[in-house]
């Protein structure tokens, strides 16, 4: 039985270390990453098979950040998880650390795949759904695309190939926040309907509030009933959530809080029960 409640205090503090991250290091990515902060709460406090003590057991469930600038989401995860420890993310964006702008696979415990450059993560996270079925081992993927990053040619050669091999094992999360760095999704490059587009492919397509801890579990339970089909839920999300200042702003795709927003962010949040 996952208990909600739990999950909305790690959230919070999930949150919080996202802004120290980027506060301290200078730099970051706040708005996609305090966007997806609900999504990454529940599929590694409630959802996936993985073991910190044993971070590479073959039959782990596997994860792909795809949308890689949104880094100090994961990391702040990984420590809420026990992969990593909490003063390793003074080492945010700093010369020769381990956490840099993009996840490492090489020098992160439970990094599953290097991302950065925006469209490969769904392609990454095929090729470990069709290893799974190929090797015979019951695990699935996951893997969280940015809105905007839907725009790039090779997500669509992806979503091909998830459907001609029955990938069933692959559940895509868009964090559908409908903003990226020059303006919203639709002013940029609008994609119609990304959900006409993926059941074109063959998808079976689920649209939910992406902060909402009841509906992100109900598309695990029908993740668990779809046969023959990769799964692609479109969460709808709000960027810089959790940060009255941050929400819905475009400009705060990058931007960095000086010392009075910092402070603003870190006690809204501390003043947040869920």
């Amino acid at each position: 039985m996952v208990d909600y409640n739990d999950l909305s205090k790690k959230a919070k503090n999930i949150r919080k270390n996202v802004i120290k991250m980027i506060y301290n290091a200078q730099s970051g990515h706040v708005g996609g990453s305090l966007s997806c902060i609900e999504i990454l709460t529940a599929l590694y406090f409630g959802r996936m098979n993985i073991d910190p003590q044993n971070p590479n057991k073959e039959n782990r469930d596997r994860f792909v950040m795809s949308k890689g600038h949104s880094s100090p989401a994961i990391y702040a995860t990984l420590v809420e998880k026990c992969y990593l420890l909490e003063e390793e993310l003074e080492g945010f964006r700093q010369f020769n650390q381990a956490l840099q702008g993009s996840p490492d696979m090489l020098r992160i415990s439970g990094i599953d795949m290097s991302t950065g450059s925006l469209g490969q993560g769904l392609s990454a996270a095929c090729g470990m759904a069709l290893a799974a079925k190929m090797d015979n081992l019951d695990y699935s993927v996951y893997t969280l695309l940015g809105d905007g990053e839907l725009q790039e040619g090779m997500i669509w050669e992806a979503a091909m190939f998830a459907s001609q091999y029955n990938l069933d094992n692959l559940m895509a999360i868009v964090d559908m926040n409908g903003l990226q760095i020059d303006g919203s999704t639709d002013e940029v490059m609008s994609l119609g309907s990304i959900s006409k587009k993926f059941e074109s492919f063959g998808w079976y397509v689920l649209e939910i509030d992406g902060h909402d801890f009841d509906q992100i579990f109900g598309v695990f339970n029908i993740f668990d009933k779809i046969e023959t089909q990769p799964i692609l839920v479109l969460a709808n999300t709000i960027k810089g959530k959790g940060v009255s200042f941050m929400e819905n702003q475009c400009s705060w795709h990058s931007k960095v809080p000086n010392t009075e927003e910092y402070a603003q962010a870190i006690e809204e949040l501390d003043r947040r029960t869920n």
